[in-house]
């Protein structure tokens, strides 16, 4: 398969991208195919079944509201999110769903939402069952999905066919590439950079005026997520009481800016700041853009926002050039290992993420195509064996300040990179498939069950 730079960059909603933003869609999915098999007039009761890690933390993951959204016919991408909770109490209440927000069937969500705690199918861990009836009870339609990480989502006749159909293949694209060596080899043999490769096979879909209007977009989302992030104040949702602090920080950096000039590392303050204030707004249900997911979002804005505050000579094509690269990165990780920390623990999350950004801060700052691949090399090495182990299974501890972590470790190996020649003796293919075979040994208490770890060993009330 093919991928494209939107399909590693989603704008949608906290706090989870394989546990909100997937399920989500997968949900509206399930109406399409339900309208295409001319049976959702008929629907008179719709069952859903969650398994594997979507049962396990699907709570503290507002897995429920985002299956409760999805089948209401919302999109994670244009759903209001200040509208969310004000919708799902609307149906707890009146025990109705407006089903595609068409017509009403009565829904007890004690019944007609489970979670199978304990239960997983064997294609992936994060698994939902989707059941549609008539009248008289009559099964109309069923259908199995599986959120595959980043929102991500395939079915399981796509699962059959190694892959989700709706994918371009590799002779969709003019420079198609499996590996970080093909893509190196691709760039040197046509004389093109990371970025301007991935831009002409994006040349297959959009025009270069199209993705560059796109690609700008997505980076306002990423910061209007800052700033408002750097605003709200108050106590995250999910029960573990934790405060906001992004805005805190922000204030204090604000009001004494000459504290700057005497402590040089200042500006590791507001990488934590731009990291931080993105994931308090996820983990509050806000409008965020996986990159590649929802709870390593934080990771390439802060980097993002570091190159366009602090780099001497940051401009807008540096900016599209950082997006491209780091999408190209992602892709290399979606198609060889995974992006789901529900597969291979948070080094699929936070690793990547770090991975990403670190050969696209290196990208825009100039560095070449063998110092790029040096630099996520570098961003992914230190991240192996990375663990997913959310306290209540809630994207806030220990996520927000990971995010933090991951994007000063990404400047760190951007930096790295461009003081070498790119030469290095772990080639990122090579780390790509350690962190893959490294997320297999992983056990299951470790990838995102909040059944190990800080999630067993830290009292959550």
């Amino acid at each position: 398969m093919s991928l494209s730079v939107f399909d590693l960059f989603k704008i949608g909603v906290g706090p989870s991208s394989s546990h909100t933003v997937g399920p989500m869609w997968a949900a509206y999915r399930f109406l399409d195919e339900l309208r295409q098999a001319g049976v959702f007039a008929q629907t008179k009761e719709v069952k859903a079944a969650l398994f594997g890690s979507l049962a396990m933390t699907g709570q503290g993951h507002a897995t429920d509201t985002a299956v409760l959204l999805g089948l209401m016919g919302e999109r994670p991408d244009l759903t209001d999110p200040d509208q969310i909770q004000q919708r799902i109490e609307q149906l707890r209440q009146s025990q109705t769903l407006q089903l595609g927000g068409e017509h009403s069937i009565p829904f007890d969500e004690a019944s007609h939402l489970q979670f199978m705690f304990g239960q997983s199918l064997p294609k992936h861990p994060n698994a939902m069952q989707l059941r549609a009836f008539d009248e008289a009870g009559i099964q109309l339609y069923q259908q199995t999905y599986y959120s595959v990480g980043g929102g991500f989502v395939l079915s399981e006749p796509e699962t059959e066919n190694a892959g989700d159909d709706r994918l371009r293949r590799d002779d969709d694209v003019p420079y198609p590439f499996r590996n970080a060596a093909e893509l190196l080899q691709q760039c040197k043999t046509h004389g093109l950079s990371i970025a301007a490769l991935v831009m002409e096979n994006e040349k297959t879909w959009r025009s270069p005026e199209q993705y560059r209007t796109e690609v700008l977009q997505i980076w306002q989302v990423m910061d209007a997520c800052i700033r408002r992030g750097c605003r709200e104040t108050g106590v995250l949702p999910g029960g573990l009481n934790l405060k906001r602090r992004a805005a805190k920080l922000y204030t204090e950096l604000t009001e004494r800016p000459e504290a700057g000039f005497k402590d040089q590392l200042t500006v590791m303050d507001w990488v934590n700041l731009y990291a931080m204030a993105v994931n308090e707004e996820n983990a509050a249900g806000g409008r965020v853009v996986t990159a590649p997911t929802n709870g390593a979002a934080g990771v390439i804005p802060a980097v993002l926002a570091y190159y366009d505050r602090f780099v001497p000579h940051s401009n807008e094509q540096g900016i599209i050039t950082f997006l491209t690269v780091a999408a190209a990165i992602g892709m290399l990780y979606k198609r060889n290992a995974s992006i789901s920390a529900a597969e291979v623990g948070c080094q699929g999350e936070i690793g990547v993420a770090c991975s990403m950004a670190a050969g696209a801060l290196c990208a825009a700052m100039g560095g070449s195509n063998e110092q790029i691949e040096n630099a996520a090399e570098i961003g992914m090495e230190h991240n192996l064996g990375l663990t997913c182990d959310p306290i209540k299974g809630l994207v806030q501890v220990p996520c927000i300040e990971r995010n933090t972590m991951g994007a000063i470790k990404a400047i760190n190996a951007a930096r790295l990179a461009l003081r070498g020649t790119g030469e290095h003796h772990v080639s990122l293919d090579s780390v790509i498939e350690t962190m893959r075979q490294t997320g297999v040994d992983m056990q299951d208490k470790y990838k995102e069950t909040a059944t190990g770890g800080l999630a067993v060993n830290v009292v959550n009330c």
